[in-house]
């Protein structure tokens, strides 16, 4: 079964990079998810300066604003698609993603097969 996990950063440290571990730490992670022959997809995402939000309300007027919503703490950092057999595993995965540590979290969703 297709999981996404979504790499929420708690805090960004001076250079950009999440707190709490290192570039080495993502690519040790990222080896980890390739060697292990689950991994579908994944991406970083650039840096959150470059967001853009858009909304269209009832009457089909688009609003574009740059940038996520102010109040937002947390900040979408990039995401892993995997293939797993159950959510345990996908959980496990996600427990040992460098974007769980120093205030981030992980959110983990089934994908979902329309197909079936």
């Amino acid at each position: 079964m297709k999981y996404m996990l979504l790499i929420n950063a708690g805090a960004v440290a001076e250079d950009g990079s999440a707190e709490g571990c290192t570039v080495q730490d993502w690519m040790n992670y990222d080896k980890a998810v390739r060697e292990a022959g689950i991994f579908v997809s994944g991406e970083s995402l650039a840096d959150l300066v470059t967001a853009t939000s858009v909304r269209v309300g009832p009457d089909g007027t688009r609003t574009v604003v740059d940038g996520p919503f102010a109040e937002t703490r947390e900040v979408l950092g990039g995401f892993y698609v995997i293939d797993v057999p159950d959510l345990d595993v996908a959980l496990d995965w996600a427990a040992r993603c460098p974007g769980a540590l120093g205030g981030g979290s992980m959110v983990v969703r089934p994908v979902a097969d329309f197909g079936a």
